[in-house]
């Protein structure tokens, strides 16, 4: 009935959609904060309060940046009103598919840069040096030294936001009061089990439950086999 009755596979779409959306800026934006941060022949000044500001939304409550950013794009709020339209952000099936990822790569991108950090952190600088005397330049140690000795962090951040991805629900739950509208375009695999759980139809939320354990056990497997395995034979 699962697959039968309902469009589980548009959900699906959905849920993977908002996660691409926005964990592809996230991973893009947390490396090069990242990467700045750790260089020591930039000499950036202040990093100890950006670090803190970069990680302060994750401190924060979900639901209440989706309440807030309901408001800023209402049709009557200050977006609408600075720019001086009557658009209807949360009508429309990309405008609030685009405001959900925002949201959650504003919450979790201070997060990945810390992790990231940390990695970088932790790679010998022995190596820089002597990428440096041998004259690479900086996008050359990047690609060459950092990204491939920091694939351990890279899976780890990946599986874990994926899973995270798979769970979103507080966002859209809100952002559509639980409709998943405009065209069920925001319903989510969660928000999906949770309507079955408010209907008190509890086999089907059960049966959701399994079949969401089983994807995010596949897709985490495809993700560390394609990231995680770099054995080389010698």
């Amino acid at each position: 009935d699962l697959f039968t009755k309902y469009d589980i596979v548009k959900y699906f779409g959905n849920t993977m959609l908002l996660w691409l959306l926005g964990f592809i800026p996230q991973i893009i934006v947390s490396l090069l904060f990242a990467s700045w941060f750790t260089d020591i022949r930039l000499k950036l000044k202040g990093t100890g309060a950006v670090k803190v500001i970069l990680y302060l939304p994750n401190m924060l409550m979900a639901s209440s940046i989706a309440v807030l950013f309901g408001k800023l794009f209402a049709v009557t709020g200050p977006i609408n009103h600075i720019l001086g339209t009557s658009i209807h952000f949360l009508e429309n099936e990309w405008g609030i598919r685009l405001i959900i990822a925002f949201i959650n790569f504003l919450m979790w991108f201070g997060n990945t840069t810390i992790l990231l950090m940390a990695g970088m952190m932790g790679i010998d600088t022995s190596l820089f040096e002597a990428a440096e005397v041998d004259g690479a330049t900086s996008s050359q140690v990047f690609w060459q030294i950092t990204l491939p000795l920091l694939r351990p962090i890279l899976v780890y951040v990946v599986i874990t936001s994926l899973i995270g991805g798979l769970q979103l629900f507080d966002v859209p739950q809100i952002l559509t009061n639980g409709t998943g509208d405009p065209m069920r375009s925001t319903m989510t695999l969660i928000m999906f089990l949770n309507k079955h759980l408010y209907s008190k139809n509890y086999g089907m939320a059960g049966a959701l439950s399994v079949v969401l354990f089983i994807i995010t056990g596949i897709l985490s497997l495809v993700v560390f086999k394609i990231t995680g395995n770099d054995k080389r034979k010698g």
